[in-house]
Protein backbone atom coordinates (compact mmCIF):
# COMPACT_ATOMS: atom_id res chain seq x y z
CA UNK A 1 0.00 0.00 0.00
CA UNK A 2 1.65 3.03 -1.48
CA UNK A 3 0.38 6.50 0.04
CA UNK A 4 1.47 9.64 -1.56
CA UNK A 5 0.76 13.22 0.13
CA UNK A 6 0.56 15.80 -2.27
CA UNK A 7 1.38 19.45 -1.10
CA UNK A 8 0.01 22.42 -4.24
CA UNK A 9 2.40 25.30 -2.98
CA UNK A 10 2.43 28.87 -4.01
CA UNK A 11 5.80 30.47 -2.72
CA UNK A 12 5.03 28.51 0.73
CA UNK A 13 9.19 28.64 2.20
CA UNK A 14 7.90 29.93 5.82
CA UNK A 15 5.53 27.75 6.28
CA UNK A 16 6.50 24.17 4.29
CA UNK A 17 8.86 23.44 6.96
CA UNK A 18 5.93 22.91 9.54
CA UNK A 19 3.64 21.07 7.22
CA UNK A 20 6.83 18.43 6.06
CA UNK A 21 7.82 17.83 9.95
CA UNK A 22 4.68 16.90 10.71
CA UNK A 23 3.69 14.52 8.24
CA UNK A 24 3.23 10.96 9.82
CA UNK A 25 6.45 8.38 8.78
CA UNK A 26 4.41 5.63 9.74
CA UNK A 27 0.72 4.75 9.31
CA UNK A 28 -0.57 1.31 10.34
CA UNK A 29 -1.19 -0.60 7.08
CA UNK A 30 0.51 1.26 4.86
CA UNK A 31 3.79 0.23 3.53
CA UNK A 32 5.07 4.01 2.23
CA UNK A 33 4.24 7.20 2.33
CA UNK A 34 5.58 9.56 -0.38
CA UNK A 35 5.94 13.33 -0.22
CA UNK A 36 4.82 14.66 -3.49
CA UNK A 37 5.52 18.57 -3.68
CA UNK A 38 3.60 20.30 -6.34
CA UNK A 39 5.03 23.98 -6.78
CA UNK A 40 2.42 26.35 -9.05
CA UNK A 41 4.65 28.61 -10.51
CA UNK A 42 6.68 30.17 -6.83
CA UNK A 43 9.05 32.98 -7.23
CA UNK A 44 10.66 31.98 -3.80
CA UNK A 45 12.34 29.24 -2.34
CA UNK A 46 10.11 26.56 -1.87
CA UNK A 47 11.72 23.93 -3.91
CA UNK A 48 15.16 24.71 -1.93
CA UNK A 49 13.38 24.35 1.27
CA UNK A 50 11.40 21.02 0.21
CA UNK A 51 15.09 19.44 -1.21
CA UNK A 52 16.32 20.55 2.32
CA UNK A 53 14.26 17.85 3.82
CA UNK A 54 14.17 15.23 1.58
CA UNK A 55 11.68 15.50 -0.54
CA UNK A 56 12.73 14.45 -4.31
CA UNK A 57 9.00 13.93 -5.91
CA UNK A 58 7.96 17.47 -7.54
CA UNK A 59 5.41 18.42 -10.49
CA UNK A 60 6.68 21.96 -11.16
CA UNK A 61 4.29 24.94 -12.79
CA UNK A 62 6.53 27.46 -14.91
CA UNK A 63 3.75 30.02 -13.78
CA UNK A 64 0.71 29.98 -11.69
CA UNK A 65 -1.94 27.27 -13.33
CA UNK A 66 -4.35 27.57 -10.15
CA UNK A 67 -5.60 24.84 -7.62
CA UNK A 68 -7.87 22.67 -9.69
CA UNK A 69 -4.29 22.16 -12.22
CA UNK A 70 -2.15 21.90 -9.28
CA UNK A 71 -4.42 18.56 -7.66
CA UNK A 72 -5.04 17.06 -11.69
CA UNK A 73 -1.63 17.29 -11.98
CA UNK A 74 -0.38 16.15 -8.31
CA UNK A 75 -2.55 13.51 -8.97
CA UNK A 76 -1.71 12.21 -12.61
CA UNK A 77 2.24 12.38 -11.26
CA UNK A 78 1.00 9.79 -8.13
CA UNK A 79 -0.39 7.32 -9.87
CA UNK A 80 2.02 7.09 -12.38
CA UNK A 81 4.56 6.23 -9.79
CA UNK A 82 2.05 3.45 -8.20
CA UNK A 83 0.00 5.38 -5.68
CA UNK A 84 -2.77 3.76 -4.16
CA UNK A 85 -4.14 6.30 -2.25
CA UNK A 86 -3.40 10.33 -2.63
CA UNK A 87 -3.71 12.66 0.46
CA UNK A 88 -4.33 16.26 -0.49
CA UNK A 89 -2.80 18.72 2.18
CA UNK A 90 -2.13 22.45 1.63
CA UNK A 91 1.08 24.66 2.05
CA UNK A 92 0.52 26.60 4.52
CA UNK A 93 -0.26 24.25 7.53
CA UNK A 94 -3.43 24.76 7.80
CA UNK A 95 -4.04 21.23 8.22
CA UNK A 96 -3.30 18.82 10.97
CA UNK A 97 -1.05 16.51 8.92
CA UNK A 98 -0.68 14.33 11.88
CA UNK A 99 -4.26 13.57 11.53
CA UNK A 100 -3.43 12.04 7.63
CA UNK A 101 -3.42 8.91 9.54
CA UNK A 102 -6.71 8.93 10.57
CA UNK A 103 -7.81 10.25 7.32
CA UNK A 104 -7.02 6.87 5.65
CA UNK A 105 -8.05 4.74 7.66
CA UNK A 106 -11.66 4.35 5.99
CA UNK A 107 -9.88 4.12 2.60
CA UNK A 108 -8.05 1.25 4.23
CA UNK A 109 -10.81 -0.56 5.94
CA UNK A 110 -12.57 -0.38 2.71
CA UNK A 111 -15.66 1.87 4.49
CA UNK A 112 -14.78 4.79 1.57
CA UNK A 113 -13.32 5.80 -1.58
CA UNK A 114 -13.14 9.10 -0.64
CA UNK A 115 -12.33 10.54 3.17
CA UNK A 116 -12.84 14.36 3.69
CA UNK A 117 -11.35 16.01 6.70
CA UNK A 118 -14.33 18.05 8.65
CA UNK A 119 -12.82 21.18 10.26
CA UNK A 120 -15.98 21.96 12.21
CA UNK A 121 -16.15 25.62 11.19
CA UNK A 122 -18.10 26.63 13.21
CA UNK A 123 -15.31 26.54 16.14
CA UNK A 124 -13.08 28.03 13.93
CA UNK A 125 -11.90 30.92 15.53
CA UNK A 126 -10.59 33.21 13.19
CA UNK A 127 -13.68 32.57 10.78
CA UNK A 128 -16.25 35.74 11.10
CA UNK A 129 -19.46 34.60 11.29
CA UNK A 130 -20.67 35.63 7.99
CA UNK A 131 -17.80 33.65 7.10
CA UNK A 132 -19.26 30.54 8.93
CA UNK A 133 -22.47 30.93 7.76
CA UNK A 134 -21.75 30.84 3.86
CA UNK A 135 -19.46 27.58 4.83
CA UNK A 136 -22.52 25.79 6.02
CA UNK A 137 -24.76 27.06 3.30
CA UNK A 138 -22.21 25.93 0.91
CA UNK A 139 -21.92 22.58 1.86
CA UNK A 140 -25.71 22.14 2.00
CA UNK A 141 -25.87 23.69 -1.42
CA UNK A 142 -23.26 20.81 -2.66
CA UNK A 143 -24.77 18.10 -0.70
CA UNK A 144 -27.86 18.68 -2.27
CA UNK A 145 -26.65 18.73 -5.66
CA UNK A 146 -24.11 15.55 -4.41
CA UNK A 147 -26.75 13.97 -2.41
CA UNK A 148 -24.57 13.50 0.45
CA UNK A 149 -24.38 14.64 3.84
CA UNK A 150 -21.00 16.33 4.37
CA UNK A 151 -19.98 19.21 6.95
CA UNK A 152 -17.62 20.61 5.58
CA UNK A 153 -17.94 20.36 1.91
CA UNK A 154 -14.83 22.92 1.55
CA UNK A 155 -12.28 21.00 3.44
CA UNK A 156 -9.67 20.28 1.06
CA UNK A 157 -7.89 17.76 3.81
CA UNK A 158 -8.50 14.97 1.66
CA UNK A 159 -7.88 11.26 0.97
CA UNK A 160 -8.43 9.51 -2.39
CA UNK A 161 -8.46 5.88 -3.27
CA UNK A 162 -7.26 5.42 -6.66
CA UNK A 163 -10.49 3.92 -8.09
CA UNK A 164 -11.74 7.09 -6.85
CA UNK A 165 -9.03 9.36 -8.96
CA UNK A 166 -10.12 7.21 -11.82
CA UNK A 167 -13.90 7.78 -11.95
CA UNK A 168 -13.15 11.45 -11.16
CA UNK A 169 -12.13 14.43 -14.13
CA UNK A 170 -11.57 17.47 -13.41
CA UNK A 171 -12.64 20.41 -15.25
CA UNK A 172 -13.01 23.42 -13.69
CA UNK A 173 -10.04 25.99 -13.76
CA UNK A 174 -10.62 27.42 -10.19
CA UNK A 175 -10.89 24.66 -7.24
CA UNK A 176 -11.82 21.15 -7.07
CA UNK A 177 -13.16 20.62 -4.23
CA UNK A 178 -17.02 21.05 -4.92
CA UNK A 179 -16.74 19.22 -8.32
CA UNK A 180 -14.97 16.34 -7.01
CA UNK A 181 -17.85 15.62 -4.63
CA UNK A 182 -20.65 16.15 -6.59
CA UNK A 183 -18.98 14.33 -9.64
CA UNK A 184 -18.00 11.61 -6.47
CA UNK A 185 -21.98 11.55 -5.40
CA UNK A 186 -23.42 10.92 -8.49
CA UNK A 187 -20.97 8.54 -9.40
CA UNK A 188 -22.16 6.77 -6.33
CA UNK A 189 -18.58 6.52 -4.55
CA UNK A 190 -18.41 6.05 -1.16
CA UNK A 191 -17.42 9.42 0.91
CA UNK A 192 -16.97 9.95 4.66
CA UNK A 193 -15.96 12.68 7.05
CA UNK A 194 -13.09 12.75 9.67
CA UNK A 195 -13.35 15.37 11.96
CA UNK A 196 -10.37 17.78 12.61
CA UNK A 197 -8.93 20.62 13.90
CA UNK A 198 -7.07 23.38 12.20
CA UNK A 199 -3.99 24.84 12.59
CA UNK A 200 -3.58 29.01 13.63
CA UNK A 201 -4.01 30.66 10.47
CA UNK A 202 -0.20 31.76 9.06
CA UNK A 203 -1.37 34.20 5.49
CA UNK A 204 -4.33 35.45 4.06
CA UNK A 205 -6.03 32.76 1.17
CA UNK A 206 -4.10 33.00 -2.26
CA UNK A 207 -7.25 31.11 -4.28
CA UNK A 208 -9.33 34.34 -3.75
CA UNK A 209 -8.80 38.04 -3.18
CA UNK A 210 -12.04 38.17 -0.89
CA UNK A 211 -15.10 35.80 0.09
CA UNK A 212 -17.49 37.73 -2.13
CA UNK A 213 -15.08 36.35 -5.35
CA UNK A 214 -14.95 33.08 -3.46
CA UNK A 215 -19.17 33.00 -3.32
CA UNK A 216 -18.79 33.70 -6.75
CA UNK A 217 -16.28 31.05 -8.21
CA UNK A 218 -17.76 27.97 -6.26
CA UNK A 219 -20.82 29.11 -6.89
CA UNK A 220 -20.14 28.99 -10.74
CA UNK A 221 -18.37 25.36 -10.04
CA UNK A 222 -21.17 23.75 -8.22
CA UNK A 223 -24.03 25.17 -10.96
CA UNK A 224 -21.79 23.72 -13.83
CA UNK A 225 -21.54 20.33 -11.93
CA UNK A 226 -25.49 20.43 -11.44
CA UNK A 227 -26.05 21.23 -14.71
CA UNK A 228 -23.65 18.18 -16.17
CA UNK A 229 -25.20 15.55 -13.83
CA UNK A 230 -28.93 16.98 -13.26
CA UNK A 231 -30.15 18.69 -16.16
CA UNK A 232 -33.54 17.60 -16.06
CA UNK A 233 -33.92 19.11 -12.74
CA UNK A 234 -32.73 22.00 -14.09
CA UNK A 235 -34.46 22.66 -17.34
CA UNK A 236 -37.71 21.02 -16.58
CA UNK A 237 -37.67 23.17 -13.95
CA UNK A 238 -37.43 26.06 -15.78
CA UNK A 239 -39.89 24.97 -18.10
CA UNK A 240 -42.89 24.70 -15.49
CA UNK A 241 -41.92 28.13 -14.34
CA UNK A 242 -42.14 29.46 -18.04
CA UNK A 243 -44.99 27.14 -18.35
CA UNK A 244 -46.58 29.06 -15.16
CA UNK A 245 -45.93 32.11 -16.82
CA UNK A 246 -47.39 31.73 -19.75
CA UNK A 247 -50.68 30.56 -18.37
CA UNK A 248 -51.68 33.00 -16.12
CA UNK A 249 -51.75 36.02 -18.96
CA UNK A 250 -53.55 33.46 -21.40
CA UNK A 251 -55.84 32.63 -18.92
CA UNK A 252 -56.44 36.27 -18.23
CA UNK A 253 -56.64 36.73 -21.83
CA UNK A 254 -59.14 34.60 -22.40
CA UNK A 255 -61.28 35.60 -19.38
CA UNK A 256 -61.26 38.94 -21.39
CA UNK A 257 -62.10 37.82 -24.02
CA UNK A 258 -65.09 36.30 -22.91
CA UNK A 259 -65.92 39.42 -21.56
CA UNK A 260 -65.36 41.17 -24.31
CA UNK A 261 -62.65 43.51 -23.96
CA UNK A 262 -59.82 41.95 -24.90
CA UNK A 263 -58.88 44.24 -27.04
CA UNK A 264 -57.39 46.57 -24.74
CA UNK A 265 -55.35 44.32 -23.25
CA UNK A 266 -53.08 42.39 -25.74
CA UNK A 267 -50.06 42.98 -24.06
CA UNK A 268 -51.29 39.99 -21.72
CA UNK A 269 -51.20 37.87 -24.95
CA UNK A 270 -47.54 39.20 -26.08
CA UNK A 271 -46.15 38.20 -22.90
CA UNK A 272 -48.13 34.63 -22.67
CA UNK A 273 -46.47 33.87 -26.14
CA UNK A 274 -42.62 35.16 -24.55
CA UNK A 275 -43.08 32.91 -21.61
CA UNK A 276 -44.37 30.05 -23.99
CA UNK A 277 -41.01 30.33 -26.27
CA UNK A 278 -39.35 30.28 -22.98
CA UNK A 279 -41.08 27.07 -22.16
CA UNK A 280 -40.17 25.40 -25.44
CA UNK A 281 -36.55 26.61 -25.42
CA UNK A 282 -36.15 25.04 -21.92
CA UNK A 283 -37.49 21.90 -22.83
CA UNK A 284 -35.27 21.94 -25.93
CA UNK A 285 -31.70 22.29 -24.27
CA UNK A 286 -33.25 19.44 -22.17
CA UNK A 287 -33.36 17.53 -25.17
CA UNK A 288 -29.85 18.84 -25.93
CA UNK A 289 -28.49 18.08 -22.14
CA UNK A 290 -29.98 15.00 -21.87
CA UNK A 291 -27.89 13.83 -25.44
CA UNK A 292 -24.89 15.26 -24.10
CA UNK A 293 -24.83 13.41 -20.61
CA UNK A 294 -25.30 10.49 -22.70
CA UNK A 295 -22.05 10.87 -24.37
CA UNK A 296 -20.48 12.29 -21.30
CA UNK A 297 -21.07 8.93 -19.42
CA UNK A 298 -19.69 7.15 -22.50
CA UNK A 299 -16.82 9.34 -22.96
CA UNK A 300 -16.11 9.15 -19.12
CA UNK A 301 -16.34 4.66 -19.09
CA UNK A 302 -13.90 5.55 -21.95
CA UNK A 303 -11.11 7.56 -20.12
CA UNK A 304 -11.73 5.40 -16.90
CA UNK A 305 -10.59 2.44 -19.07
CA UNK A 306 -7.43 4.01 -20.49
CA UNK A 307 -6.65 5.23 -16.86
CA UNK A 308 -6.56 1.84 -15.58
CA UNK A 309 -4.59 0.77 -18.42
CA UNK A 310 -2.28 4.07 -18.01
CA UNK A 311 -1.70 3.27 -14.27
CA UNK A 312 -2.08 -0.32 -14.67
CA UNK A 313 1.04 -1.75 -12.50
CA UNK A 314 2.32 -3.83 -15.20
CA UNK A 315 2.21 -0.36 -17.36
CA UNK A 316 4.82 1.14 -14.49
CA UNK A 317 7.02 -1.13 -14.34
CA UNK A 318 7.19 -1.35 -18.42
CA UNK A 319 7.61 2.41 -18.40
CA UNK A 320 10.36 2.61 -15.44
CA UNK A 321 12.41 -0.04 -16.86
CA UNK A 322 11.80 0.46 -20.45
CA UNK A 323 13.96 -1.71 -22.85
CA UNK A 324 16.51 -4.43 -20.50
CA UNK A 325 16.10 -6.00 -17.08
CA UNK A 326 14.04 -4.12 -13.90
CA UNK A 327 16.97 -2.64 -11.41
CA UNK A 328 16.83 -3.85 -7.76
CA UNK A 329 14.83 -0.57 -7.01
CA UNK A 330 12.37 -0.33 -9.49
CA UNK A 331 13.11 2.80 -11.47
CA UNK A 332 14.97 4.40 -13.82
CA UNK A 333 18.90 4.51 -13.43
CA UNK A 334 18.92 8.19 -14.54
CA UNK A 335 15.68 9.40 -12.35
CA UNK A 336 16.06 9.30 -8.65
CA UNK A 337 12.78 9.49 -7.79
CA UNK A 338 11.57 7.51 -10.61
CA UNK A 339 10.11 10.05 -12.66
CA UNK A 340 10.78 11.35 -16.20
CA UNK A 341 11.92 14.95 -16.98
CA UNK A 342 8.65 16.09 -18.43
CA UNK A 343 6.91 14.90 -15.13
CA UNK A 344 8.99 17.58 -12.70
CA UNK A 345 7.82 20.45 -15.07
CA UNK A 346 4.65 21.37 -16.84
Amino acid sequence: MRVFVQIPCLNEEETLPSVLESIPTHIDGVDEIVILVVDDGSTDRTIEVAQSYGVTHFVRHARNMGLARSFRDGVDYALQHGADIVVNTDGDNQYPQSRIGDLVQPLLAGRADIAIGDRQTKTIAHFSPFKKFMQGAGSRVVNLAAGTELPDAASGFRAYSKLALERLNIVTQFSYCMETIIQAGNKRLRIESVPITTNPKTRESRLFSNIFQHMGKSAQAIMRSYIMFKPHTIFLTLAGLFFLGAVIPFGRFLILSWMGVAGDHIQSLIFGSAMLVGTLLSLALLVISDLQQTNRVLIEDSLERIKQLQYAPERLILDATGPGPLPANGTRPDAADGSTPEQHER
